[in-house]
């Protein structure tokens, strides 16, 4: 098999026949870069994979977290439909990350935009936001889970629960760290710190100890979204 896409690629590299590898299989564990429409709906038609395989592929990714240059896994072999798909997706991987944001607050309607998305608000809060790995020292004996035992994820935040009860779901704006969605993000009130007290968060972010440490403290507004 390795020779024998290894003949196809140099084929295609002498002769100039892009199409020849835009009509190979992409195997397990492919990765799709996401752009600005991207939903796992999307993608289900695009690889006719079912959105629970999908879903279950990426564990990590929640479906209100989807945002440009996100990387989802693509399970089993999938072929690419046409060179023509497989050009637009390859030019949307290229400007993904110049993609502008799309955030907008409606203050008269309580609404807020973000990524395409609309939400529906109760409130905003202003608090002071630090943030953490799943690394073993900041996490205690429980190991990288949250307060219920879930996995840490993109979008998990600790909060002190006699300001912002467990459970709540927020949309955070206002930071700056390469780690996080660009402009905004959905997130679950679903940890608790020893030092997250009063307008306070910590936000779970993928990635080293010293990568998230970065963060600092920032003041972030959280919208209280329903």
């Amino acid at each position: 098999m390795t020779i024998k896409f290894r003949a196809i690629t140099a084929l295609a590299a002498v002769l100039g026949l892009g199409t020849l590898l835009h009509a190979a299989p992409v195997h397990a564990d492919s990765v799709h870069i996401a752009g600005e429409t991207t939903t796992y709906y999307t993608l289900s038609t695009h690889y006719g994979l079912s959105v629970e395989e999908l879903m279950n592929a990426n564990p990590q990714i929640s479906a209100l977290n989807i945002y440009p240059g996100l990387k989802f896994m693509i399970p089993g072999d999938v072929q690419a439909k046409t060179a023509a798909v497989a050009n637009t997706t390859a030019a949307a991987v290229e400007t993904a990350d110049a993609a502008a944001p799309s955030f907008k607050v409606q203050s008269a309607s309580n609404t807020v935009q973000a990524w395409g998305k609309e939400f529906n608000y109760d409130k905003v809060l202003q608090v002071k936001a630090s943030a953490y790995s799943s690394a073993a020292s900041e996490n205690g004996k429980w190991g990288a889970v949250d307060y219920f035992g879930n996995s840490l994820k993109l979008g998990t935040i600790a909060v002190d629960p006699s300001v912002i009860p467990l459970g709540t779901k927020v949309l955070v704006t206002g930071y700056t760290h390469p780690g996080l969605p660009k402009e905004a993000f959905v997130a679950t009130a679903t940890d608790m710190g020893s030092a997250i007290k009063g307008n306070r968060i910590d936000i779970f972010i993928p990635g080293s100890q010293s990568f998230v440490a970065d963060f600092g403290y920032q003041y972030v507004h959280l919208y209280i979204i329903q």
